[in-house]
């Protein structure tokens, strides 16, 4: 790879490799930032919860509180990583973070494991609705993006149904 110009009419490749690459529109950078700062307030609740979860099935909340962990921060990454591959700059800042989310704050200290199915289950549709919510400007502009999406809301759907099943009576 050079960086030198040709004379006159080439840009350098490092240069004319910027301007050739996909650049996310506005609107694309948008609404992915929405998806990760769902994701990335999930993860936050998601270990208050698992840290103060106390009561009756303890130990199999605690554990899939954290595969819902895990998820959430893979989930993350691959967004946060999806928005610098389209130039755009993904913002994981806890001010950030606290000002744009459209969850409402964890209760503080220990929360009885009926509770927090019911708290961690509508904190997974908050995510799987935002996802759902910015689908359609995602793909229009980058169906490669839109394609994350659905993996996203396929599997916090998923845990919201399995979380949300505890609760639930016949």
């Amino acid at each position: 790879m050079t960086d030198t110009l040709e004379r006159g009419t080439r840009k350098s490749s490092r240069t004319q490799s910027a301007v050739e690459a996909y650049t996310a529109p506005k609107k694309l950078s948008d609404a992915l930032q929405k998806v990760l700062v769902e994701l990335l307030e999930l993860q936050l609740q998601g270990k208050q919860a698992h840290w103060n979860v106390i009561g009756h099935n303890f130990r199999d909340l605690h554990l899939q509180l954290d595969e819902i962990i895990k998820a959430a921060r893979g989930f993350s990454d691959t967004v946060a990583e999806r928005m610098r591959a389209l130039h755009a700059v993904p913002d994981g800042r806890s001010d950030t973070i606290a000002s744009t989310t459209t969850m409402p704050a964890y209760p503080a200290g220990e929360t009885d494991t009926a509770e927090t199915v019911d708290l961690i289950t509508a904190r997974l549709h908050t995510v799987a609705g935002t996802a759902r919510a910015v689908h359609d400007v995602v793909d229009a502009a980058d169906p490669t993006s839109a394609d994350i999406l659905h993996t996203i809301i396929e599997k916090i759907e998923q845990y919201a149904w399995m979380v949300g099943a505890e609760n639930r009576t016949p």
